[in-house]
């Protein structure tokens, strides 16, 4: 498995446990608004910040 995906797991996992979801609540939530594909494009400026960075940037993200 490549790093990005690795970190794309990791996000998922962050966020799940933040947000008090499940598994598949986070995945639909990932794929409804594409923030797979935003956590792969902005891959390396985001694996060097902190899960409430990381959070907080998929927040955002979403409402924009």
């Amino acid at each position: 498995m490549s790093k990005e995906g690795k970190f794309l797991i990791y996000c998922m996992e962050r966020y799940r446990f933040a947000k008090n979801m499940t598994g598949r609540q986070v995945a639909d939530f990932f794929e409804r608004y594409k923030v797979a594909d935003y956590i792969i494009k902005y891959f390396e400026s985001m694996h060097t910040t902190s899960d409430e960075c990381i959070i907080s940037d998929i927040d955002e993200f979403v409402s924009a």
